[in-house]
């Protein structure tokens, strides 16, 4: 295996780039994955990554040489091994795993809606990438199939959701930069049902029968949902609270809600 010790080099160059960088990652469809786990998940749900990246030490690990031994056999997948110190430049984690791996981005269409998607998820400016990368791990467990995330979300496909998210990315299909308007009125025609939780609706998650083709509506966790979005959805929820309780986070609040939808189709409403 060959291994870097120049910053100089094109390969470490260009991770720091995508690590730290939106723009870039959107502009080469690359990204890059941190750990075993998210890479086993990345393997399992999609196939070999373009390149596997250790660090001197992590190579030590037997998980890490195992996973790259298995990985290196196929031809097309090339591993390095970078110095400790460039390594832990690279890392997206205050304390790197060991090993990296660069994926491609998978490629969508923003607003594609078709009768196949019986429960899907609409989120309007989410801008923590924790909070994002948690709500696409609950909505993977949930049954989710399609996820449309607004302009204006924090990037899916960042390292720090990616592993909020501990490979949910890789069960989901995610739409980004989509309209939701438009998304909305094209899930309606499919004969789907459009909810959206909000602080102060009329009714509360427990009365509402969201069995059948649902989309659920998160917004912003300051601003909430925009006034156009509301004006064109079916219905708002709310998620009834004890005590002086004002709010939720949204990832906590979007799981309630996601395995309340599930529990009736399982158990009925």
């Amino acid at each position: 295996m060959h291994t870097i010790t120049s910053r100089e080099h094109a390969l470490f160059k260009q991770l720091i780039k995508l690590e730290k960088s939106a723009r870039q990652r959107r502009s080469d469809c690359l990204t890059l994955l941190d750990g075993a786990h998210l890479i086993q998940a990345y393997r399992r749900a999609q196939g070999l990554p373009i390149k596997l990246i250790v660090s001197e030490s992590g190579y030590q690990h037997p998980e890490i040489r195992s996973l790259v031994s298995e990985i290196s056999k196929n031809a097309e997948v090339h591993a390095v091994m970078f110095s400790d110190g460039l390594f832990k430049q690279v890392s997206p984690v205050k304390t790197p795993t060991g090993i990296i791996a660069l994926i491609t981005i998978p490629t969508t269409v923003p607003n594609t809606v078709n009768d196949h998607q019986t429960f899907c998820l609409l989120l309007e400016a989410i801008q923590d990438p924790g909070n994002l990368g948690s709500i696409l791990r609950s909505a993977a467990a949930a049954g989710v199939s399609d996820i449309y995330l607004s302009d204006g979300c924090a990037d899916v496909w960042s390292p720090k959701t990616l592993r909020a998210a501990m490979g949910a990315h890789f069960a989901l299909t995610l739409h980004e930069a989509s309209d939701l308007v438009q998304v909305i009125q094209r899930f309606k025609n499919s004969n789907g049902k459009v909810i959206a939780a909000t602080l102060r609706a009329p009714r509360h998650l427990y009365q509402v029968d969201l069995k059948g083709t649902i989309a659920l509506v998160f917004g912003n966790e300051g601003a909430g949902l925009s006034q156009q979005i509301l004006g064109v959805i079916d219905e708002q929820i709310a998620i009834p609270m004890q005590g002086n309780t004002e709010s939720l986070n949204v990832a906590a609040a979007a799981a309630i809600c996601f395995f309340e939808k599930m529990r009736q189709q399982y158990y009925g409403h």
